[in-house]
């Protein structure tokens, strides 16, 4: 392949061929980073133009097994539907470029981005979205702007932008921030739990119990980072960002197609009838504004709009449809912009009235019904083994990978008030659920367990995903799991007109449409675990994001209290929440609580109903059960065997006599107790001079038997009956 273009960038070279390949594409762009190939294409239909008020955008980014010489797994041999990591980056892809196609541009369009080959230490989500934004930009659209992604990462204190994928995972944080050369318009950003320390040398057999796994425990920290930190790093990505798209523009521009002419839509508004709603009507707009809920507000314009057309009837719905909601969006806009009030009475940084009740469900392992405003989500909890953790395998893993803490987020239509059947997991419910557990996941202590959160919204009015992340703490809370910190999530909201512009703290459905930006925020009183940030702009400057960061933080800190009081009052449901305790004990016990051949460790297993894993090193003891009481009465019969003090070790000789007691009965002999526990086989030859077929016919166990060391074998002592 002949590479037309070779860009020096941060940590990174990429190679560019344009029209080699996929000629019939309205644009296309092969790119080779490293060992890494993609393609990206740009297709547009020009025999149909989409009249509503929508951009018909659709980015696919797709995975094929072969790029990394694998065959797929399972039982079916071809790739089918896309994995949880081709979906979201589609969803990065998509919400980077949407915001520079033109006004009124209807053509349904494709951006397709193939993976033909991928190296083990390439960000495929940096190098999928550069490819796309190349193919759009020597495409004939008229799109004149490229973007850039840039992921920066944390090590040792240290900022390194486009890390390898091997350096990120010794990152405590994960940024991805998409721009032009002059503003930023997505920002996905996530820290990163402490580091994970192994336990060594697990020592129970894997054969006594199959609970008896290896386990890892987190010394664990949510390195939340703070505002501060965080602009420092925007600054400095920002400034790499821009300079990149500089060269792009500057390499790219030689092998643009020339723009073809494209028939925009034509939307206009009717000016008589805005005016017409503006001086009659006013009041009604503002009573619908009132109606918070999506549901109600609907209702609440379309009674207007039949109102108006009994009063005007030669008049054309759908025109007056888009007047009227002309006039409410200006109304909403202005009414923050100049009265620095919004639609439901509230102040700027005011958040809506909140309620929390947890473990609503009593067989659920712990829930929480999160209630802020008018969105509701109920978040419930199961807890599960190591085992329990979602099995998946990304293009350049060596192998299969364990998911053992998942968010799950739905989004069903009866939560807005519409009829929609519930079908599979949607794009958007999908990044939900993503988002809320990079909120989470760097608080959580997993301790070798599978935590499986849900979040079922019942009704939205605004960050139904914030709402996940507060209910989905609670419900953590509310199952007793060990966490580093508090975390909450707000919603930020953008009002702009010219130079003036207003934040909004917690906004809600109505804000978010008629609204500039859509700004998700989570994390501590002191820090941010996640974000997600969406321009509707085209940017943002840097000095509005700060102010909206420390907005958010001031929310941040008032949402958590108000969740700290509710922690308060957690009931647990003790009969069917799982359980697990860590604990200490004497190494030199060890022996005493596994028992000969696991005997006394599996009777604990069997009697408590639970699993039990011995770190011999160090004495680390982990009892994991069905319940708490079972997991006590495990952990108190184990220290019961390590507070017996130990009978001083006999130095045992040859022809010596002891009383012992018979403990096991075997086919050749049976095993007997000395006084100081130590145990000798006395062979079933050594029992009579006469042969016995039974050694059951003469002793059971736990009968007084006199016997005399005969010799020693290794470690093994011999008897014979005296």
């Amino acid at each position: 392949m002949k590479y037309d273009v070779k860009l020096e960038l941060e940590n990174r070279v990429e190679e560019y061929s344009f029209g080699a390949v996929a000629k019939q594409a309205n644009g296309t762009a092969w790119v080779k980073s490293g060992d890494t190939v993609i393609l990206a294409t740009v297709v547009i239909d020009e025999t149909e133009i989409v009249k509503d008020d929508f951009l018909p955008l659709t980015v696919q980014y797709i995975e094929k097994s072969y790029a990394a010489g694998k065959i797929p797994g399972g039982f079916f041999k071809r790739e089918t539907k896309p994995s949880d990591f081709e979906t979201l980056t589609s969803r990065i892809v998509d919400r980077s470029l949407r915001p520079l196609f033109p006004k009124g541009f209807g053509y349904p369009t494709q951006i397709t981005i193939m993976v033909f080959s991928a190296d083990k230490e390439s960000d495929l989500q940096v190098l999928a979205l550069n490819a796309a934004s190349a193919a759009l930009y020597v495409s004939d659209i008229d799109i004149n702007t490229s973007v850039g992604g840039v992921r920066a990462a944390k090590i040792e204190g240290a900022l390194v932008l486009n890390p390898t994928l091997s350096q990120l995972k010794n990152s405590t944080l994960d940024l991805y921030l998409s721009g032009t050369k002059s503003d930023l318009l997505m920002i996905e950003m996530r820290s990163v739990g402490g580091e994970k320390i192994q336990m060594s040398d697990m020592l129970l057999d894997p054969m006594l119990d199959p609970t008896m796994a290896p386990l890892m425990l987190s010394s664990h920290t949510s390195n939340a980072i703070s505002e501060e930190e965080l602009i420092e790093v925007f600054e400095k990505t920002q400034t790499a960002l821009f300079a990149m798209n500089t060269h792009y523009e500057e390499a790219f521009a030689p092998y643009k197609k020339q723009t073809q002419a494209i028939e925009y839509k034509a939307h206009s508004i009717n000016e008589v009838m805005v005016e017409y709603v503006r001086n009659v009507h006013m009041p009604d707009i503002k009573s619908a504004m009132n109606q918070m809920a999506k549901s109600e507000r609907s209702t609440a314009l379309r009674q207007l709009r039949k109102k108006i057309m009994l009063e005007q009837e030669a008049w054309d719905e759908l025109e007056l449809k888009d007047a009227i909601e002309k006039v409410k969006k200006e109304q909403v806009r202005g009414q923050i912009l100049n009265e620095r009030v919004r639609a439901d009475g509230r102040s700027l940084k005011e958040i809506r009235p909140i309620s929390i009740s947890t473990n609503v469900l009593p067989k659920a392992h712990a829930s929480c019904l999160f209630t802020r405003g008018q969105t509701q989500a109920l978040v419930i909890l199961t807890m599960g083994g190591a085992k329990d953790g979602q099995m998946f395998e990304n293009l350049t893993d060596e192998g299969t990978q364990n998911e053992n803490f998942m968010v799950h987020y739905n989004f069903p239509g009866f939560s807005v008030g519409e009829a929609s059947p519930i079908m599979g997991t949607k794009r958007r419910e999908l990044g939900h659920g993503n988002l809320a557990k990079r909120a989470l996941e760097p608080i959580v202590n997993l301790s070798g367990q599978t935590i499986r959160l849900v979040s079922e919204i019942l009704e939205s009015n605004g960050s139904s995903s914030m709402a996940t992340v507060c209910g989905g703490y609670m419900a953590l809370k509310a199952a007793d799991i060990d966490t580093s910190d508090t975390i909450a999530g707000i919603a930020m909201g953008m009002v702009s007109e010219g130079d003036k512009y207003a934040i909004l703290s917690d906004i809600m459905g109505l804000e978010d449409h008629d609204g500039d930006m859509d700004f998700k925020v989570t994390g501590s009183k002191d820090g941010i675990t996640a974000m997600q940030m969406d321009i509707k702009l085209g940017g943002i400057s840097l000095d509005v994001l700060k102010e909206a960061l420390y907005q958010a933080k001031e929310g941040r800190a008032h949402i958590i209290d108000i969740m700290l009081e509710a922690q308060k009052s957690i009931e647990f449901n003790d009969g069917v929440l799982p359980s697990t305790d860590f604990f200490h004990i004497d190494p030199s016990f060890i022996g005493d609580i596994i028992g000969q051949a696991g005997k006394t460790i599996r009777e604990i297993i069997e009697k408590f109903e639970v699993a039990i894993d011995i770190d011999k090193k160090d004495g680390k003891v982990k009892v994991t059960g069905k319940n708490k009481l079972g997991v006590e009465g495990a952990r108190k019969h184990i220290e019961g065997i390590v507070s017996t003090p130990k009978q001083a070790k006999i130095k045992y000789e040859v022809g010596q006599k002891y009383e012992g007691s018979v403990k096991k009965i075997v086919e050749f002999g049976a095993f007997i107790e000395l006084p100081d526990g130590t145990d000798g086989l006395l062979h079933i030859s050594k029992i009579s001079e006469k042969r016995v077929e039974k050694i059951s016919d003469i002793f059971k166990e736990g009968d007084k038997v006199t016997v005399e060391i005969l010799e020693f074998k290794g470690n093994k002592i011999s008897l014979g009956l005296v």
